[in-house]
């Protein structure tokens, strides 16, 4: 597929023009303050962008995972941290609820976090349990009417502001992976405790804190599909979310391309535009292909995300993540490049998209992971 369908060139244009004209213009302040983009999501909600998968019976927009990443790397273009909030209430929050909550639980949560009335986050990140996602040691004790969860979550994006948050529990911690429990779980229960948002690098203007569970009690209810489950879902879900930042990606990528090609043609140097020179010259063309490739594989991979052939989406997922990440993290150092001292100045975005480049390679899964999921499919 070269060209997208006209449907979704629609949704990238709807995309881009706001993106362009409501967030961009105030990134910038909202990276130096801090500031959750709060009315900027709820700008979002309204035009469905915070459940595209969600079918429209379920309050979502019924779109198709391409749409999502077309959509998602427009929004990122402009401000990376109002992408990821997306993303993950997209892909992380929604998705596990609809593609293994049952009926009640579809009902009871997705019209909330696809409409926006309600933000959703993901708990599987711990201290001890970062790529090695099967040592998960928050205990998930049985007692009459559910479980107890006590645990730490550290890393989790929209933690300070969610109300909805799929979670993670080990009924068994000394066997790993085989005692993974997937939960929902209200923020406002007791024992769910929210910590200090964490002062990052990049993509300040998320919401990222720690969550800790203390004596937390979740109805069986609640659980998501059966006792020991949860391994399974967590590595189904991850596929999203690396299409997710993959697209995340591609937007910070393409903005710092666009602001390379602008500074080469606008600045002299030596009587002449620095374009003039061959070094620029090479660094524009490797990262325009860099680019363009990493955008066809995100779009190959979103479609394999929505066909019937689960192990081929992992694959692409993977392939797609790491590429687009390394791409965002190598055409954003040689934007900063081109604009010479002028990029290591916060007065120029080339500075904030440096930064928030940096994170697309290690949340979701590092690119090591990534190499070693994809080689996997070939050595078996």
């Amino acid at each position: 597929m070269f060209e997208l369908p006209e449907d979704i060139q629609e949704i990238q244009k709807l995309a881009r023009d706001f993106a362009r004209s409501e967030l961009l213009p105030g990134a910038a302040a909202r990276d130096h303050e801090h500031r959750f983009p709060a009315e900027q999501v709820a700008q979002l909600s309204e035009m469905g962008f915070m459940g595209m998968f969600v079918p429209e019976n379920y309050g979502g927009a019924g779109m198709s995972t391409l749409a999502y990443v077309v959509a998602l790397e427009e929004i990122c273009y402009a401000d990376a941290s109002v992408g990821v909030t997306m993303s993950v209430n997209n892909s992380l929050a929604c998705w596990p609820i609809l593609a293994y909550g049952d009926e009640a639980q579809k009902q009871k949560y997705l019209p909330d976090l696809a409409t926006g009335r309600k933000l959703g986050c993901y708990a599987l990140t711990e201290p001890n349990a970062g790529s090695d996602a099967g040592a998960q040691r928050t205990k998930a004790t049985p007692v009459e009417g559910g479980y107890r969860l006590d645990g730490s979550k550290i890393w989790i994006t929209n933690a300070p502001k969610a109300q909805v948050c799929v979670a993670y529990g080990n009924l068994a911690v000394e066997e790993r992976h085989r005692g993974v429990t997937a939960f929902i779980l209200e923020s406002h229960w007791p024992g769910y405790g929210i910590g200090k948002p964490e002062e990052k690098l990049g993509i300040t203007s998320s919401a990222t804190s720690e969550l800790n569970f203390d004596g937390l009690f979740v109805p069986t209810e609640n659980r998501l599909a059966g006792e020991r489950k949860g391994f399974g879902i967590a590595m189904a879900t991850l596929d999203g979310g690396r299409i997710g930042i993959a697209a995340q990606a591609l937007g910070i990528a393409q903005r710092a391309f666009d602001l390379a090609v602008a500074h080469a043609k606008a600045r002299e140097q030596f009587g002449k535009p620095i374009a003039a020179n061959q070094a620029i010259q090479w660094m524009i063309a490797d990262m325009a292909t860099r680019i363009e490739s990493a955008r066809l594989l995100t779009w190959r991979a979103a479609v394999a995300k929505d066909s019937a052939d689960k192990a081929r989406a992992s694959h692409y997922c993977s392939m797609a993540k790491l590429a687009a990440s390394e791409a965002a993290n190598w055409c954003a150092d040689k934007a900063l490049q081109i604009h010479g001292g002028y990029g290591y100045s916060k007065e120029y975005e080339v500075e904030r998209l440096y930064r928030d480049a940096r994170i697309t390679t290690l949340y979701e899964g590092t690119s090591e992971i990534q190499r070693i999921v994809i080689s996997r499919n070939y050595l078996g």
